[in-house]
């Protein structure tokens, strides 16, 4: 086995300069929500080369559309598709499945850039561009860790099914759509951006809108109104109790590192439409997070109850209760225990490259991980390169060496869970 390790050390020393061009090629291409189908046709242009089996579709549909666990506002999908790659085994292995997303978030305020968001420049070691870290550069690493076993020789008994899916950014209806067509597995590696940190355990988190109505009048006497702005704030006071109040439950050790391990984020805010008069209705939108061991419909019921006490603190929501939607976005949580031998596996390898055992932490924020494990029953690991602080922020970037590091622990887990036929 230590032949075989050195082998692939040695293929991604000599195919360092290949690889980072790669990956400059997916992150020159534009792939935000709608727009994913030209970098996935790169993906495909990879999978040939490396002889995998391909599987390429457009999602949808009322089986994916009618799933309990199904949350997107997207009407279309087509002429964007997920592809698949399938790597057969010989047989007697255990199967993995290497997940990917394809999507970025929009680039944002293009004046604060350092460079062209889709330049893909290298400047000491680090590749920037949106999506190099969120997660292209991860996307990369799977590919190489393929790559270069096939390249080596080696064959495994397992089998190995990559995937570069869509819509992972709101809300997870490519993974859900690949779940559905069968693919399944005993394990699974979502490379996010981790900081080369092993999570088995997922934040999910879900989408809210809250409506508060006041009553108009005109601002000089603001005193025969109600202002909708000032009731929110009342209610938002509430929340940032609630928020408290559930984070106090959290005892997890994978969570010390993490201030407020499920945060409820206030993202929007609006009111009122003219400066003289008092806002008879006040919006907020936000996210509310939710833990690895805690369903959605609980986490839901908790916020609406919390709302629901308002009346006693202010009278005004006795007969104007707010009117809380659940919308848009929703990330299932997962939680993996850490027993797991696919954590095991995923942590000897990386102990060989690294010299060191991984840190192990909860994630604190949502992947395509929790369908895998609830809607697909496969054990998910996320584990890859990059920096969070820096996925959707500008300048985004990643560090060429850690995409070629993840590649080979990667690989190395291939090795050992899959299985080596000799």
């Amino acid at each position: 086995m230590e032949r075989l390790e050195d082998d692939i050390k040695k293929w991604l020393s000599a195919n360092r300069t290949t690889g980072t061009r790669f990956l400059q090629r997916l992150v020159q291409e534009r792939s935000i929500r709608g727009e994913e189908s030209k970098a996935q046709a790169i993906i495909v242009e990879k999978l040939r080369q490396i002889g995998l089996q391909l599987d390429i579709w457009e999602i949808g549909g009322k089986e994916l559309t009618s799933h309990p666990v199904f949350s997107s506002d997207r009407k279309e999908f087509k002429g964007n598709p997920n592809v698949v790659g399938i790597w057969k085994g010989t047989g007697n292995g255990k199967s993995m499945i290497l997940n990917g997303h394809i999507d970025v978030v929009p680039e944002g305020d293009l004046d604060e850039w350092e460079y062209d968001p889709y330049s893909g420049i290298i400047r000491n070691g680090k590749l920037y561009g949106r999506g190099a870290t969120d997660m292209k550069g991860g996307t990369v690493s799977l590919l190489l860790a393929i790559e270069a076993i096939k390249a080596c020789g080696i064959k495994l008994k397992g089998d190995v099914i990559f995937q570069s899916v869509i819509e992972e950014e709101s809300g997870g209806a490519g993974t859900l759509a690949a779940v559905l067509r069968g693919y399944k597995a005993d394990g699974a590696i979502i490379p996010e951006p981790t900081n080369m940190k092993l999570f088995p355990k997922q934040q999910g988190s879900m989408w809210f809108r809250i409506k508060v109505k006041g009553r108009s009048a005109h601002g000089g006497t603001r005193y025969e109104g109600v202002s909708a702005i000032e009731k929110m704030i009342v209610l938002i006071k509430e929340l940032q109790q609630l928020e408290m109040n559930r984070n106090q439950k959290i005892n997890d050790p994978l969570y010390e590192g993490t201030p407020i391990p499920i945060p409820i984020n206030i993202g929007k805010i609006y009111s009122g439409q003219w400066p003289s008069s008092v806002p008879d209705l006040a919006i907020i939108e936000g996210r509310m997070g939710v833990a690895p061991n805690e369903t959605m419909e609980n986490a839901q019921k908790e916020m609406e109850a919390s709302l629901a006490k308002l009346a006693i603190k202010d009278l005004w929501f006795t007969e104007n209760p707010p009117v809380i939607e659940w919308f848009g976005g929703r990330w299932q949580p997962g939680n993996l225990d850490l027993g797991h031998t696919l954590i095991q596996t995923v942590s000897r390898s990386f102990q060989k490259i690294k010299g060191s055992a991984p840190i192990i932490e909860a994630s604190p924020w949502g992947t395509d991980g929790g369908i895998l494990s609830s809607a697909g029953q496969t054990p998910v690991v996320v584990f890859g390169p990059g920096v969070t602080e820096v996925a959707h922020d500008t300048n985004e970037h990643i560090v060429i060496d850690d995409v070629f590091e993840a590649a080979e622990v990667i690989a190395l887990t291939l090795l050992e869970w899959c299985g080596v036929d000799k």
